[in-house]
């Protein structure tokens, strides 16, 4: 039976901003997920140093049961932050979600968009060292999304790292400095974005 992930070996530096790319089914969304911590690999070890954040699965790890506010609550203490710097916290995530008119009511209740809205700005607030994500950011109107975007400038200015697995080689050569080839579960090709792209896009351009 084929792996998912076969050898994978590789290291980011502190504040790289590295995409995943490849074609479905490559292993670039397994990827992420182990090293978010959700799947444990077979062989092998991760090592990552400093906080980690991870945005995909909209509401993954969310009581869909209880409101908004107190999954901003939950979703910090999650990762490491203490309840009162998550009630410190919990007034601006509300303003950048946009989401003060249902922010008391259950997550059940909420949109697909309004979800990805909330998660996006728990975790972009708690300022991970690394932010993971799958596909970049496309929930919400025109106007969430430039604000977003600019969220995420910010981050990169800060010399913030994140991992990237998007299918949009605009978007990857636009903010990745590093990009990784994946072919069923295997590395192709790990360097600067350009060549990476231009290696992949020859190989699988039609």
């Amino acid at each position: 039976m084929p792996k998912a992930l076969d050898d994978i070996s590789f290291k980011v530096e502190a504040g790289a901003h590295l995409a995943l790319v490849g074609l479905n089914g490559s292993g670039k969304s397994t990827l992420l997920r182990t090293i978010a911590g959700i799947y444990q690999p077979d062989d092998g070890e991760i090592e990552a140093y400093g906080e980690i954040a991870s945005l995909f699965n909209l509401g993954i790890g969310m009581q869909i049961e209880v409101s908004g506010r107190k999954n901003i609550i939950l979703q910090g203490m999650i990762k490491g932050k203490s309840r009162r710097e998550m009630i410190d916290l919990t007034p601006s995530i509300i303003e950048f979600s946009e989401l003060g008119n249902v922010i008391d009511d259950p997550i059940i209740t909420y949109s697909q968009g309004m979800a990805m809205r909330l998660s996006f700005a728990i975790a972009t607030a708690l300022e991970p060292d690394i932010l993971l994500l799958d596909e970049w950011i496309g929930a919400g109107d025109r106007v969430f999304r430039a604000k977003s975007e600019k969220r995420l400038e910010a981050m990169i200015k800060d010399s913030r790292g994140f991992v990237l697995a998007s299918h949009n080689t605009t978007i990857v050569r636009r903010y990745c400095s590093q990009a990784m080839w994946l072919e069923k579960g295997k590395i192709m090709a790990n360097g600067p974005t350009d060549e990476v792209l231009d290696a992949f896009e020859a190989a699988t351009l039609v």
